[in-house]
């Protein structure tokens, strides 16, 4: 009876540590990319723009197109990281890093963008976003390229210059793009300030690094096919293999 009772003991053991030895194993895993997804949650975007953008994304990482780009690298795994921004003090990773390799483990992340509330309301800080997802990179993974993708729909309005943190983002090797939403109603910039169009700034004083780009669309009813498409060629490099065909509008 004590052996049994001794087997039981460290079988349950056993079983305790096993979670925190398979994440010893995976930490730093190698990947090809890790790309985190800087989401604007302003007071610009209301619920359904909002609702717009988060289903944009989760269709994105289950559309075949999608995972091919992921699985054309040598490595066939990227890693995503899913944060919501506002203001200067506000920003949440609200997905940690999650591997996506398969049509599987896109729809597991596409339920997750789904199923997370709202975080914010409040000002526009792109710096502030940039600033957060600069400090998530290295913590899991060990991506071959790392991406910042940034989709907002105002300018800086709050915190440091938006290039200031674009500039030290560069200087530790991490790629910007940007998803821009141009917005009839944006939030409101410095006070003096003239506003120029909202790609422009992004090309100005958001987007850097090699191969750095921005997409501007119309409306949030535009942003399903655009990240599909961005996402295509974030994933795939500097160019999109001819065997991978882009999205196209509704």
């Amino acid at each position: 009876m004590r052996l049994g009772r001794r087997k039981v003991t460290a079988g349950l053991a056993a079983l305790a540590t096993a979670p925190a030895l398979g994440v010893r194993a995976q930490a730093n895993e190698e990947v090809d990319l890790e790309l985190v997804l800087a989401v604007d949650g302003s007071r610009s975007v209301d619920d359904q723009e909002f609702d717009l953008q988060r289903r944009g994304y989760a269709q994105a990482f289950t559309h075949p197109n999608v995972i091919k780009a992921i699985q054309s690298n040598g490595l066939r795994k990227i890693a995503v990281a899913f944060v919501e921004w506002s203001g200067a003090e506000f920003q949440k990773t609200v997905i940690p890093w999650t591997p996506v390799s398969d049509e599987e483990s896109g729809g597991l992340l596409a339920e997750r963008i789904l199923r997370e509330p709202r975080s914010f309301w409040g000002w526009t800080s792109i710096s502030g976003a940039i600033d957060h997802s600069v400090k998530l990179f290295g913590q899991s993974f060990a991506g071959r390229r790392k991406v910042i993708d940034v989709s907002g729909d105002g300018i800086n309005n709050s915190g440091r210059p938006a290039y200031a943190a674009r500039d030290e983002a560069g200087a530790r090797g991490v790629v910007i793009n940007g998803l821009v939403i141009m917005n009839d109603n944006p939030n409101p910039g410095p006070r003096g300030f003239v506003q120029p169009p909202l790609d422009e700034f992004y090309r100005e004083q958001v987007i850097g690094g090699p191969g750095a780009f921005v997409i501007a669309v119309d409306d949030f009813e535009s942003f399903a096919y655009a990240i599909v498409n961005k996402l295509i060629k974030e994933i795939a490099g500097f160019a999109v293999d001819d065997g991978i065909r882009l999205a196209e509008a509704k």
